[in-house]
């Protein structure tokens, strides 16, 4: 059955909700603003998790506004995108990095683009955006980023003649697992059978773990105040808070439950109302979480990196930018990969960290983000 639009009471004016359809597989769900006239600039706009094409609501206004047309897709496992297996035994190659590059690339096509004026990505998106333009700079002409991307993962160097080195022992795991306070981390939590579930019928209800998982992770959390880590070990992963590296016997639910804000708090938030929240609510609980989780499948796997090693030591060649949150862990949560970023990223134009902003920084501090997406858009010549 053919999913419906999404319901234009939800929508910010000039946004609309509609389907591209037979793209990879898929049939896209999309919001776009600055649809008319045609042949404006085009900007991609790609979100994470557990976020939806509807993260992009407080900028895609402004983009219009400014001349360009703003599209932000319901990415594959997401909202109301369909043509995706939900189930946890399913075939994992969907979820392929490159095939979400090239899910990416097909909506341009298929939007009648040979190529576009910039993707922009936070989160899971940021890591699309990134291998977008890496792998085809000549579509994905700029690229703004909200997260950290390291690079392709490095090609084994000059092995030959040499015994392969022993894993490590202990595992990161299980040095996670043997600390005093016992812990794991999320994106391995994220990829277990039982993950889905624990969510879907978790005991505060869909609504209210999203709240306090958005609440855990925003510059609304006073305890987060990030910095960097020395390294990728235990005690090091062990100083960021429970909703990335979490108590051994909790799920998700329970993690981020611990900080839920209170009626004050929600009522005070303006940028994520109760209204607003309800439908990310409604979405998910309508999908389930299992489509976006076998992102996280694939990535821990580590069954795809061999594909990925096809560009070792490729850089990111097109004009970027860096747009994050001061209050975002996110940034600091893979040791060295925001360094990395900006060497991998060879024509970053700036790296900024604004003030009143976490992990989900287009929408906590959209008024400080907007001037800057929009100098750097407007300084890049059109296609």
């Amino acid at each position: 059955m053919l999913a419906t639009p999404l319901e234009t009471a939800t929508l910010p004016p000039g946004i609309r909700s509609r389907f591209v359809r037979g793209v990879n597989g898929l049939d896209i769900h999309i919001l776009e603003a600055g649809y008319a006239p045609a042949g404006r600039p085009l900007v991609l706009l790609l979100h994470g998790f557990p976020e939806i094409a509807y993260s992009w609501r407080k900028v895609m206004p402004a983009l219009a506004e400014a001349g360009f047309h703003a599209v932000a897709p319901d990415q594959r496992g997401y909202g109301r995108t369909t043509g995706w297996s939900p189930d946890f035994d399913t075939d994992l190659r969907p979820w392929r990095t490159l095939n979400a590059v090239r899910d990416a690339l097909g909506l341009v096509a298929a939007l009648g683009h040979r190529s576009i004026h910039a993707v922009v990505g936070n989160d899971f998106g940021a890591g699309i955006a990134a291998w977008c333009a890496l792998v085809r700079p000549d579509v994905f002409r700029s690229l703004a980023l909200m997260t950290p991307f390291g690079g392709p993962p490095d090609l084994p160097f000059a092995t030959d003649g040499k015994e392969p080195a022993p894993p490590a022992t202990p595992t990161i795991h299980e040095a996670l697992a043997a600390l005093p306070r016992p812990r794991k981390h999320y994106q391995w939590y994220y990829a277990t059978r039982p993950a889905n579930a624990q969510i879907m019928h978790c005991r505060q209800g869909v609504h209210n773990f999203l709240r306090a998982y958005y609440h855990h992770k925003s510059a609304d959390w006073k305890g987060n105040k990030p910095h960097r880590l020395a390294g990728w070990t235990a005690e090091e992963l062990a100083k960021m808070p429970t909703y990335y590296i979490m108590d051994l016997f909790d799920d998700m639910p329970a993690a981020v439950g611990k900080e839920m804000p209170s009626a004050a708090e929600i009522a005070a938030n303006q940028w994520l109302t109760e209204a607003e929240l309800a439908v990310y609510a409604g979405e998910w609980q309508r999908t389930g979480f299992q489509g976006g989780l076998n992102w996280y499948r694939s990535r821990t796997s580590g069954t795809f990196e061999g594909e990925l090693q096809l560009f070792a030591g490729r850089t990111i060649d097109v004009p970027s930018i860096f747009i994050g949150g001061m209050s975002d862990w996110g940034i600091y949560q893979t040791p060295g990969a925001f360094e990395r970023t900006q060497e991998v990223c060879t024509r970053m134009v700036s790296c900024q960290l604004l003030d009143g902003a976490g992990h989900w920084v287009q929408q906590e501090q959209a008024g400080q983000v907007i001037p800057l997406l929009l100098d750097f858009l407007r300084q890049q010549p059109a296609a």
